[in-house]
């Protein structure tokens, strides 16, 4: 990595460690995103993605092969490998890829909850249904995962003891999904 660097204690135990840190939360981000890429089907960005990781990878583990007396360097190899994960958690979040399945459950008639929904431009299908308890209605709804706090809102305001699941949906073809929001808008400090 730095072939002409002198084996100095200040490059030995605190700029190359930073160096692998640094690098394997790099590494791990890219890792912890091409998996979810790959169970959401993104077929041409998990492997550039892989590609990236693996070079990261392999470029530091040759520097901590390299500098087998610093155990300051396996504590950055680690360190770097739990916050990249984090990280890569957190820019996930961010981006909110994918669909979800909005299952409510509700002895109450139901049919205001999906006139809220519709008319905040989200598709909802009513069914009937016996459970534990007795009749149930079942709402579903499918939403992308960009608008899955703005769902939850529509159902805590609807009834804070509202019962409902949400699950990862593959894919979707057709429904009614409501416009768009501006792609900057996810990335606001505080969302």
């Amino acid at each position: 990595m730095f072939p002409n660097m002198p084996d100095t204690f200040a490059f030995t135990h605190i700029i190359l460690p930073l160096l692998i840190f640094v690098a394997r939360i790099c590494d791990v981000t890219l890792g912890t995103l091409r998996i979810i890429f790959v169970s959401k089907g993104y077929k041409a960005m998990a492997p550039l993605l892989g590609f990236f990781e693996v070079l990261i990878w392999v470029i530091v583990i040759s520097q901590l092969l390299s500098s087998f007396s610093s155990w300051v360097c396996y504590i950055a190899y680690a360190g770097g490998f739990a916050m990249g994960n984090f990280v890569g958690m957190i820019i996930e979040e961010r981006i909110a890829i994918g669909t979800l399945l909005v299952r409510i459950t509700t002895p109450k008639d139901a049919r205001g909850l999906v006139n809220m929904l519709s008319e905040k431009g989200f598709g909802a299908t009513l069914l009937e249904g016996k459970g534990a308890k007795g009749r149930v209605n079942i709402i579903q709804s499918v939403v992308s995962r960009k608008s899955i706090k703005d769902i939850q809102q529509i159902l805590d305001d609807y009834d804070p003891n509202l019962f409902y699941s949400i699950e990862d949906v593959r894919s979707v073809t057709k429904g009614v999904f409501p416009s768009a929001r501006n792609i900057n808008s996810r990335w606001k400090v505080g969302k």
